[in-house]
């Protein structure tokens, strides 16, 4: 694609995003959540905005099949974030990766015995490196959906994933034990990009930090 691309998923992150985009003069030119496009104009004809799974933000991005992205931490974490650069939180989208248990479940004293668990979460590479920061053995399960019901029919001790409000783990009478990490959307731009196109992606940069000020 000719001018810049920027990657980033429907859902929160492009809910949050919306008003982010107008300070900065990039509203869309039709609303993303409704498009079938998965390429859309914003109000700046050398920039579009590009629709991929908030998973493959990084990966579009690192690839420099988009020149910038908006992405969580916690995807970026589970990427690796090999061949981006990120230069900006932008607070949004803020929410804490968390271990959960089924209430009644004794986490620590677990975790102080040296059991193993078994984890479900879509996030294998930063649950493995969590636990094995604190010597503990886990056998992951992967998960892409409804995490909660992991605990609950007995597929697994724990779950780790994204905690908002809580609504849902306490609803389903789980209860988060641990934070693992914060978590908020963040500005990332192919490093190779940025140094041969600086001029032009310097000051959309600029102006997303300049947007996201107090």
């Amino acid at each position: 694609m000719t001018g810049i691309g920027i990657a980033l998923s429907k859902g929160r992150i492009l809910e949050e995003t919306g008003p982010l985009l107008a300070r900065v003069g990039l509203a869309p030119k039709e609303d993303p959540e409704r498009s079938r496009k998965l390429i859309i104009a914003t109000a700046r004809r050398d920039v579009s905005l590009v629709i991929v799974r908030a998973a493959d933000t990084p990966t579009y991005v690192a690839h420099g099949a988009a020149d910038l992205g908006i992405a969580g931490k916690d995807v970026l974490a589970e990427h690796g974030g090999e061949g981006l650069y990120q230069p900006l939180d932008l607070g949004i989208a803020r929410c804490r990766m968390m271990v959960a248990v089924k209430k009644g479940f004794d986490y620590a004293g677990a975790v102080r015995q040296g059991a193993r668990l078994r984890v479900a979460t879509k996030y294998p590479l930063i649950t493995r490196e969590f636990f094995a920061g604190k010597g503990v053995h886990v056998d992951l399960i992967r998960l892409y959906g409804s995490m909660e019901l992991a605990p609950i029919m007995g597929l697994a001790d724990a779950i780790v994933d994204l905690v908002s409000s809580g609504k849902t783990l306490r609803a389903n009478k789980l209860a988060a034990v641990e934070e693992i990490m914060p978590v908020s959307a963040r500005l990332i731009v192919n490093q190779a990009a940025l140094k041969t196109r600086r001029a032009q992606l310097q000051p959309l940069i600029d102006a997303f930090a300049k947007a996201v000020q107090p």
